[in-house]
């Protein structure tokens, strides 16, 4: 499987996640997954975002927290209320009808 992060296309297609760079263990925040700036038409549009975060020090990465379908009537856009133990870097996909799979990551530190 190919999954792009960077190039021509990465300013449109790549999710981009909003969430604070340090939160409190087990303290409830809001974060966000969205595609900005993409046409949304039934011959190219963004028609799935993934959510996961790899915990550090577990065996079993990683974990999916959402995963949310679109049609091209609907803007990429998902908001989660997340609570984490530990540690660990958030990963969203983001599936594009025509140009494939595009991921970013964000470290998130739990104090």
């Amino acid at each position: 499987m190919i999954v792009y992060t960077e190039g021509e296309k990465a300013s449109n297609h790549k999710p981009k996640i909003e969430c604070p760079d340090s939160v409190k263990a087990e303290e409830s925040f809001e974060m966000r997954v969205y595609v900005d700036g993409h046409p949304n038409r039934p011959e190219h549009s963004i028609r799935w975002i993934e959510i996961y975060f790899e915990e550090e020090g577990r065996d079993f990465n990683p974990i999916m927290l959402s995963r949310s379908a679109f049609s091209e009537f609907v803007s990429p856009d998902v908001s989660l209320k997340v609570k984490l133990a530990k540690s660990g870097k958030l990963v969203a996909l983001a599936y594009c009808n025509k140009h494939g799979l595009w991921s970013s990551e964000k470290e998130v530190k739990v104090e």
